[in-house]
């Protein structure tokens, strides 16, 4: 609702600068403390028109004309700044847009194709932390530019003939790989005591080049084998995503551009480019015109291709297919994306927006999956479960055990995405388990009771006889501070997704879903709701704890998080 309040204050502006003879491609608008939303245009206008900015600003409020029904209220100066507030009209019509609407309330208001390609963790092992602090941002992205009006289509790019993969398969041959346990588990198992081997044996390594070239030039007991470990380890990755509110549209494989050609042909077409050069028999790629001072090798010594060209082969694949491409990448790929964004370029094919994400750790420390010294997301995940348990059975004993089980697993799953979204991608950030469970403090779970203390004062008030859904109320007598303030939070929804879908921060979604609920904890503190007495105050106040539940439950929805009815 506040991105057709903001195109109206654009379109008076306009008008009223075009009736004073008047020109600026930026009007200036920008959030202010004193008002819904600002202009400073007079400064912008002052140097053209050689004019005092307060004296344009007088100016321009004094030509503009508002239509019937408008959005805006008052339009004020203050120095040279213009000043706009909502009207009446603004609150009245995002309760009944919110009414009518429902979960689509907030969003469609974009369009074209998005592939954005997220998590792609190497298939040797379960997910850590580190890896589903990509998914959770990459999926919140997905739901967010969904949410705009986007056809996204995510993509989970999967390593399947790298190192890693090499190892896993040869790992294979030599240790007893438990079905018992979850696939991307026992997939650990045997890659750690592979590395293990190696790095006891270096001689071995040799064995593990030799699978690699057989990969590459197309031999298919060696790719069967690949292929079987990966397929392993993808499956038990999907479970936990999927626990996780998290699902891939498609899983293409790096392999299948080494076959059809495709990296063959982006090789030449680099070569073609006169910037490549022998290195001591590998063939690598000069970026310095762009500023790297470090080539990039896209072809070994032995003729084998990289996981760099592969991907640039991806990339140029992609860029046929989408109107954006965006990839979410670790801050340890910082350096490699920007020499891919640049070699594409450098032949002319569409260039990704990447987003770059700090690391998360835990109290307990890094995490290697080589190693083995790392914290399985799976073990993670059943912990939070376990102590969100603990938390619904304290505050709900008497309720059924499949109740408690239910909410602890939205609880839970809700907390570990709210904690790693809230914080902005390009920022480290601690995982604390115990603290994004804490009931008390403004994470998931408080976000989550607002929406079920909204199901359950409307289930109330309809047990009570109090409330009809479909009773018209009287909107005009929402005139609290706390009232329009929660009519305010509800109907900037719109514009948050609009910034989130443009700037790719989606840590902005969860501070709103936060305030949010503030603000409708706010209203109910304030105002008697159930209680009122006069029935068309009560009904009027019960429309908007309706309106609130629907846009708490959108909000959560967006961060991938169950909303419980009842907690």
């Amino acid at each position: 609702m506040f991105l057709d309040f903001k195109r109206q204050v654009t379109v008076a502006l306009e008008n009223a600068l075009y009736t004073l003879g008047l020109k600026t491609d930026d009007l200036g608008l920008e959030p202010s403390q004193h008002a819904d939303i600002a202009s400073k245009v007079a400064f912008r206008l002052a140097a053209q028109t050689k004019s005092n900015p307060m004296e344009i600003a007088e100016r321009i409020v004094a030509a503009i004309e508002l239509p019937e029904n408008s959005l805006i209220g008052e339009i004020i100066t203050v120095g040279p700044y213009i000043n706009i507030t909502v009207g009446r009209n603004y609150l009245e019509k995002t309760v009944k847009r919110i009414t009518q609407e429902q979960e689509s309330f907030g969003g469609g208001f974009c369009n074209g194709k998005i592939l954005i390609e997220h998590t792609s963790a190497n298939p040797n092992g379960p997910l850590h932390v580190g890896h589903i602090r990509n998914s959770v941002i990459g999926d919140t992205l997905v739901r967010i530019l969904k949410k705009a009006g986007y056809e996204v289509d995510t993509h989970y790019y999967v390593n399947d003939m790298g190192r890693q993969i090499a190892i896993v398969s040869w790992a294979f041959s030599r240790f007893d790989f438990d079905s018992s346990k979850k696939p991307d588990h026992a997939i650990a198992d045997v890659y750690i005591k592979a590395n293990a081997l190696l790095n006891e044996d270096p001689g071995k390594v040799s064995e593990i080049d030799k699978l690699m070239q057989l990969v590459e030039n197309g031999d298919q007991s060696t790719i069967k084998s690949f292929d079987d470990a990966v397929a392993l380890a993808i499956s038990g990755i999907k479970q936990t995503l999927l626990r996780m509110n998290i699902i891939h549209d498609s899983f293409p494989h790096e392999s299948s551009f080494v076959r059809s050609g495709a990296v063959f042909r982006i090789i030449e077409e680099i070569k073609a480019t006169g910037r490549t050069k022998d290195d001591n028999g590998a063939l690598v790629v000069d970026l310095s015109d762009y500023g790297f001072e470090k080539t990039m090798v896209i072809q070994r010594s032995d003729g084998t291709s990289l996981y760099t060209t592969r991907d640039l082969a991806y990339h140029e694949w992609k860029g046929k297919y989408g109107d954006r491409i965006i990839d979410v990448l670790g801050a340890d790929h910082k350096l490699i994306s920007g020499q891919l964004k640049a070699t594409l370029n450098s032949i002319g094919k569409p260039e990704p927006e990447v987003v770059i994400f700090e690391f998360v750790s835990l109290p307990e420390g890094s995490m290697s999956t080589r190693r083995g010294k790392f914290i399985p997301a799976d073990d993670l995940l059943e912990q939070i479960e376990q102590g969100a348990y603990l938390e619904v059975d304290r505050r709900r004993p008497q309720m059924p055990e499949k109740f408690k089980k239910e909410v602890a697993s939205m609880v839970g799953i809700g907390a570990v995405r709210y904690d790693i979204v809230k914080v902005s991608p390009e920022k480290s950030t601690v995982f604390d388990w115990k603290d994004a469970l804490d009931f008390e403090k403004q994470g998931a779970p408080f976000i989550q009771y607002s929406h079920a203390r909204a199901c359950n004062i409307l289930n109330k008030a309809q047990d009570e006889g109090k409330w009809d859904m479909g009773y018209q109320a009287d909107l005009s007598l929402l005139t609290e501070d706390t009232e329009v303030s929660l009519i305010k939070k509800m109907a900037a929804f719109d514009s948050i997704i609009d910034i989130c879908a443009r700037d790719l921060k989606p840590h902005t979604i969860a501070v709103y879903a936060r305030e949010l609920a503030e603000a409708f904890n706010q209203f109910y503190r304030f105002v008697p709701v159930v209680s009122a007495e006069e029935e068309n105050i009560r009904a009027s106040r019960l429309a908007l704890v309706n309106c609130a539940r629907i846009v708490l439950a959108n909000s959560l929805d967006t961060l991938g998080i169950d909303a419980p009815e009842s907690m």
